[in-house]
Formats: C-alpha cells, structure tokens, sequence
C-alpha cells in the first residue's frame, strides 16, 4: 500500500522531504536578560554571543512572541537564533514554544549560557547534564522534561568573595576580559556554526577547551 501511495500520489517522496527539512532547522537559544542595565553583564554572554553572530552574518533581530528572533541560511541549514524576553528564570516557556513552533527536533537545540565553573573565555558542549545551580538552565529542564539537550556554555570564571555570586554574574566585564571578548565571541560564533553543518560529537572534538 506505501508503495501504491508513493507510486501513484507522491505521498511518500513529500513525507521524507518534510522530515529532511525539519532536519536542516536548528534553534540557537542566547540565554540572558532583557533590558539595558544587563546587556553588558556577565550573564548575558547568551544574548552578546548571538549578538555578534547576528552582526556578522548582516541579519537583524525582530522582536516576536517571547523573545528576540533571527534567521539566516548557512550551506542548506536554516539556524534560528532566539533571545528570550522572559527573563532568565523563565527561559523555558519561550525556548519550548519556538521550538514546537518551528517543528525543531530536540538534537538541534542549542542552548547557550555562562558558567562559573570553566576559566573566563573558554568553550564547552555538552549533549546532556544537571542545571549546575544555573537558574535558566533550572526552568528548561522543568519545560522540556529532560537533562539530555544540547548546551554551549562559556566560562566566566569565578573570581568573587564570598556572598558576591549574584553581584558577580550581574556584574560588567572587567578590563582585561573586554580586551579579550571580541575574540573568544568569534571562536563562539564558528561553534555555533559548526554544530549545525558538522554535527555535535565533530564541534565537541574541535572546540571544547578552546
């Protein structure tokens, strides 16, 4: 009968193309928080590193529901670049509706966040693991109901006294890391890209610990 359908209506052939563009669709999530007095703090490496992709490849953000969204086309895959505008504690909700929104399947979820634990300016993917204490890592996981999707973080280091964690994630980049940013956000921006056109086992291999 799937032969008859394909053979004499097409429907098979439509079938795998839809499934082979799904496939080619990737969300690329910038964690962070909304508003001027955060843009330049070290929790918001999220939304700088989409930033920075965003003005290199000459597109722009448009201002949709639940976040800030940009498109664009690299070697046949479409990468969705969001910044959600629920503040970082709610990441899920605007995560998981672009996500069925775009039809996207979990494998090419990108979630992109800081991390105390690694040394400032370094990489590292991971295909699974705990929220870390991370507050909108914390809310994904609630949403999506699994610890197994893809996360990019980048180490902000964690070189505060005691008690000044929160001053210190909601605090600006010191002198030395703002003379360093620019570089370590174009090495950020070509693992972006590499997930989507090599693939996360090939992108770990190349860039973690970069």
């Amino acid at each position: 009968m799937c032969r008859f359908l394909k053979k004499w209506f097409g429907f098979g052939n439509k079938i795998e193309k839809e499934e082979i563009d799904i496939m080619k669709k990737f969300l690329i999530v910038g964690l962070g928080n909304i508003g001027a007095k955060y843009a330049d703090t070290r929790h918001n490496i999220g939304f700088k590193i989409l930033d920075y992709l965003v003005k290199a490849e000459d597109t722009s953000f448009e201002t949709l529901k639940l976040g800030d969204v940009a498109t664009f086309k690299i070697k046949g895959r479409i990468l969705i670049l969001l910044k959600p505008s629920t503040y970082m504690n709610l990441s899920g909700k605007a995560l998981k509706y672009w996500l069925e929104k775009e039809k996207i399947p979990l494998e090419n979820l990108l979630v992109i966040t800081d991390d105390l634990n690694l040394p400032f300016g370094s990489l590292r993917l991971k295909t699974k693991g705990s929220d870390g204490g991370h507050n909108g890592l914390k809310d994904i996981q609630d949403k999506l109901q699994t610890t197994k999707y893809n996360r990019f973080r980048f180490g902000i280091n964690d070189t505060f006294s005691k008690g000044r964690q929160v001053d210190y994630v909601l605090g600006e980049w010191n002198e030395y890391e703002n003379s360093k940013l620019d570089e370590r956000l174009k090495i950020a921006s070509d693992l972006i890209k590499s997930f989507a056109l090599a693939g996360v086992n090939n992108t770990m291999n190349q860039f973690n610990g970069k």
